[in-house]
């Protein structure tokens, strides 16, 4: 570290990112009742969405997200130049998964975010997917009388995680031993 200091390089931060569709159809779940007792639940399949887009550090709890109306290239786009200047002058190392848009021939990747496509169909490889699943829990069996309604909640709810919970649902151990060893390394 103290080399790293000296030289003036940058520091390099590990992101994980993904999107995730969120919409006002109720989510259920399975809840535990006495026998014979069948539980009652008012279900609402409006087919309105929005799109989270999102990145998690692991090893520090951090998180930042932005919602969009849709995934597709131009969105992913401003994602990660509104991203890069959230992480100023530090450069992150950012795993993703191979969605299109995240592909596109005219995505102009910022120069402090290096991107690590993780190999097709793996999306347990990828520390955020079981931040959107906490998230998502969060308002399961809730009904929302609007998109914003469900955007209010979602900020609430993203407000309300502290960076000690998200490091306890990021932090896979095969990702934790990367970061060490190669920590280790620079210091040798």
């Amino acid at each position: 570290m103290e080399l790293q200091a000296i030289l003036n390089l940058p520091s390099v931060r590990y992101l994980a990112q993904d999107e995730s569709r969120i919409g006002r159809k109720t989510e259920t779940t399975r809840v535990i009742t006495a026998k014979g007792v069948k539980p009652m639940a008012k279900v609402d399949w409006p087919r309105e969405a929005f799109w989270l887009y999102g990145v998690v550090e692991p090893l520090s709890g951090w998180h930042w997200s932005q919602t969009y109306a849709h995934l597709n290239q131009v969105n992913f786009q401003q994602f990660l130049d509104d991203l890069s200047k959230a992480l100023g002058d530090t450069v992150a190392v950012m795993q993703l998964d191979r969605a299109p848009a995240h592909r596109a021939k005219a995505i102009q990747w910022p120069e402090n975010i290096i991107p690590l496509f993780q190999p097709p169909h793996s999306p347990e490889l990828n520390p955020i997917e079981r931040f959107w699943q906490h998230l998502k829990a969060t308002w399961k069996g809730e009904n929302f009388p609007s998109l914003d309604a469900l955007k209010q909640r979602v900020d609430q709810a993203l407000a309300q995680l502290r960076s000690e919970d998200v490091q306890s649902l990021t932090s896979f151990d095969f990702i934790l031993d990367a970061l060490l060893q190669t920590a280790f390394h620079k210091v040798a």
